[in-house]
């Protein structure tokens, strides 16, 4: 199931906007500060498919109903560029767990590339909530390789993939691959094109890069 957040209109579409632009996006504190806005939009978005348990919560003056959730969450996220998408979703869901991937791709002179992951933290996911996130998904295939090493031993009750843009591609590769009943794909914009290189269009260029400089190697 993917649900599309960017399709009503709200703030969502300013921050969204704000991360493409060529020229706002070049402020590199802006970036990141706008992808964590967006991940925390997502958080409170994610937030309401979960389980709720009416709780009493004493104040100085009486007491008072609250449903409060009760499931617990790890929140993952894939090197670099998902960093500040992720720090979103850490200030809402601030009592979850955290793991950490780091994926990249490595390219073959026919301009064919292969997913390595070499680095992977993460806590039990054994009866939990996985909200896994990252900033793009081109062709779905860095998703694959991580979502398989996280469930590898352990499987999570449910699978939230959090995206701020997704190609149609990408999103048609995770469904594929993964069992629809297991995750929840959430988006805040879909672009219909990938270039020879498999970068998105119209995207915004390299996250990584704009959230923490250019790299050398």
């Amino acid at each position: 199931m993917v649900r599309n957040i960017g399709e009503k209109n709200s703030i969502l579409s300013q921050f969204v906007s704000e991360i493409r632009d060529i020229n706002i996006q070049q402020d590199s504190m802006r970036f990141r500060r706008n992808l964590e806005r967006i991940g925390e939009i997502f958080a409170y978005e994610i937030s309401k498919e979960l389980e709720y348990k009416n709780t009493d919560v004493e104040t100085p003056l009486g007491i008072c109903n609250m449903d409060l959730p009760v499931q617990n969450i790890v929140l993952s996220t894939i090197l670099r560029a998902g960093l500040p998408f992720h720090q979103g979703f850490l200030n809402y869901f601030d009592k979850a767990e955290n793991a950490f991937v780091s994926a990249y791709r490595k390219y073959h002179k026919d301009g064919t590339f292969e997913i390595n992951m070499n680095y992977l933290s993460s806590p039990s996911l054994e009866g939990k909530i996985l909200i896994l996130t990252d900033t793009m998904l081109a062709t779905g295939a860095s998703f694959k390789v991580v979502y398989q090493a996280l469930v590898e031993n352990e499987e999570p009750v449910h699978t939230h993939i959090a995206i701020a843009i997704a190609s149609q591609e990408g999103l048609k590769a995770i469904e594929k691959f993964i069992p629809n009943d297991k995750i929840t794909i959430w988006v805040a914009a879909i672009d219909s094109e990938l270039t020879a290189k498999s970068y998105i269009v119209p995207g915004l260029g390299d996250a990584g890069d704009l959230a923490y400089g250019e790299k050398e190697y």
